[in-house]
């Protein structure tokens, strides 16, 4: 197989595609994704078959069990799917919402109205749901896709591609709007993430090698965050039950996400009351903690608790651990709390704790990140969460889209004029 000329075909194909998609009306696509999710009620026995291919695949090549778990289809998980195909049928269509009408001083009215970006490429790892997910955002905000799973999900993602392309025909939608790239050939990847004449934006979900990889390479425009070093910040005016429970869930809720925390920062004046309980909890979670020389020698003193800190070196300061390890840092003040998420920080979520309404407002103000919480675990920094449905992933970037990426992130906005036989003088 040529890759270059392979992937040229499917990103011809795809711009093609993308006009009749943007084009298409909101119940033509929630046809389409109720469609397809009966395409996959449907497909239960071929798709266990499938994903059995690519599970015996990655035993024999010696996948770990968490790699094998990601990659399991269950019948639980193809309900799942069918179940978020729904979600999205039920979401506000944002493409053609006209927003900011305003009329000028010219009589003219001046406005914006939220259009497709176009094609969007998918890069993902592992999770065969990602296709159904990528799949039906892109397809209710407009959009054509080029989906290219990994490897070791290739089967899955065939059989998944048939229930999608099955669907758009039944409403009488182009079956290439929506296509699963079907070389594991690593160089099709190279070739779609610089195909500016029908790519618009590529959105990588995986590894933090996978995304340097992408976001060095890429010609074409990147939606991505490449790691989630998360903080909490316990200030010195907490409500310390508040504290605890959200230190706690923030960290042990599930460890290998990328909105999990990984460094506590403690004000100096609690730390005492506060960190001796959580070190507790953390221990019976069996969570590594390495703190800084405050830390260590407070819990140190603590005759009660029986566990072993490690001293946190630099490099832990800016390491994203997805798992039971942990960071901790004694802090003077808020100050030094902002300064030490903007220095440390990947951008992704910090959550302060406290009951001091100012210092909580200079948090959010002062913190630069994609989503800054007050009383919260950060374990909220997600789409689903925050109202959107779903999410393609979250972006870090300042330009276009910023947070959760949902249907929104995946529109842009146009300028629309209307006059009635006006002319500039």
């Amino acid at each position: 197989m040529n890759i270059k000329e392979y992937m040229s075909t499917l990103g011809k194909n795809a711009r093609a595609a993308a006009s009749s998609i943007a084009a298409a009306s909101s119940g033509t696509k929630n046809e389409a994704l109720e469609a397809i999710a009966k395409a996959l009620d449907g497909a239960r026995e071929a798709l266990a078959v499938a994903n059995e291919i690519d599970l015996q695949a990655g035993r024999d090549s010696g996948l770990d069990a968490a790699m094998l778990d990601r990659l399991a289809l269950t019948p639980k998980g193809i309900d799942a799917m069918i179940e978020g195909l729904r979600q999205v049928a039920a979401l506000p269509d944002p493409c053609g919402e006209i927003t900011d009408m305003s009329y000028r001083p010219s009589g003219i009215q001046v406005g914006k109205m939220r259009v497709p970006l176009g094609v969007i490429g998918i890069i993902y790892e592992s999770r065969p749901n990602v296709t159904i997910d990528a799949a039906s955002l892109c397809l209710k905000s407009g959009n054509a896709t080029i989906l290219r799973g990994g490897k070791e999900a290739i089967h899955s993602n065939r059989a998944i591609a048939a229930c999608i392309a099955e669907g758009l025909n039944a409403v009488g939608l182009p079956e290439s709007a929506v296509q699963v790239v079907e070389t594991t050939d690593r160089a099709a990847v190279g070739e779609m993430i610089t195909m500016t004449e029908y790519v618009d934006v590529i959105v990588p979900r995986g590894g933090k090698g996978l995304i340097e990889r992408i976001s060095a390479d890429a010609k074409v425009a990147v939606i991505k965050h490449l790691d989630g070093i998360c903080h909490v910040y316990i200030d010195g005016q907490a409500d310390l039950d508040k504290a605890f429970a959200i230190a706690l869930n923030s960290k042990t809720h599930r460890y290998g996400v990328c909105n999990a925390m990984e460094t506590l920062l403690v004000a100096e004046s609690v730390a005492a009351d506060i960190l001796p309980r959580l070190a507790l909890a953390y221990a019976d979670k069996q969570v590594e903690l390495r703190g800084c020389v405050k830390t260590c020698t407070l819990l140190a003193g603590e005759s009660a608790i029986k566990l072993v800190i490690k001293s946190a070196t630099e490099e832990d300061w800016s390491t994203e651990y997805l798992a039971p390890i942990l960071s901790i840092k004694i802090v003077t003040d808020v100050s030094a709390a902002i300064a030490h998420c903007n220095q440390y920080s990947s951008k992704h979520t910090e959550s302060i704790v406290t009951e001091n309404y100012t210092r909580a407002r200079r948090f959010i103000g002062e913190v630069d990140s994609s989503s800054v919480m007050v009383n919260a675990s950060t374990r909220f920094a997600d789409g689903f969460e925050y109202g959107l449905g779903a999410e393609i992933g979250i972006s870090t970037d300042k330009i276009h889209a910023r947070g959760p990426v949902g249907l929104e992130g995946l529109t842009s906005q146009k300028y629309i004029v209307f006059g009635d036989g006006h002319i500039r003088v």
